[in-house]
């Protein structure tokens, strides 16, 4: 089921009602879904190898906690975080300055990813600082992605919300 970008953000605490989450696709809702947002966002860091270690290794020490707490959007969330610390550290690492389109977003389309009908920019030759960085977050993505428990937790919130 896709995700519900026609909800009212800024009143809906995910926490208190799960049941209006929707995983979608990748990094969907990122940056809307609260508390998760603001508990997850002041970690996430990417600058630099060591710094995306440091912050790679703390969103998934959140990540697991929210799977101890049997909280799968907070784990779901985190999840995330740690793809979005890989796709715009690539981004970054193929982009410099990190403008990956031509134009600026269409204001219907704010807060969602994709092109949106706008042109792709060259890319530029790779930064290996960022690739290293996208590189350790892929790693804990990878790592929370298959985490057995999340998988099972994904399963369960699937089975009883239907998305």
């Amino acid at each position: 089921m896709p995700f519900n970008y026609s909800l009212n953000f800024k009143k809906v605490d995910f926490r208190q009602q799960p049941e209006l989450y929707r995983v979608g696709k990748g990094e969907q809702g990122v940056l809307l879904v609260e508390p998760y947002k603001s508990e997850i966002l002041p970690h996430w860091r990417f600058r630099t190898p060591e710094i995306a270690q440091e912050s790679s290794e703390r969103i998934y020490e959140l990540f697991l906690g929210y799977l101890k707490a049997n909280d799968f959007v907070g784990a779901d969330m985190a999840r995330k975080f740690l793809q979005m610390g890989f796709t715009r550290a690539r981004r970054y690492a193929n982009h410099k300055g990190g403008k990956k389109y031509d134009g600026p977003v269409p204001d219907d389309k704010k807060g969602q990813s994709g092109a949106h009908g706008r042109a792709e920019l060259p890319r530029a030759p790779e930064d290996p600082e960022k690739a290293a960085a996208a590189a350790i977050f892929k790693q804990k993505w990878d790592q929370a992605q298959h985490y057995p428990e999340y998988e099972r937790q994904r399963a369960d919130f699937q089975a009883r919300y239907g998305k």
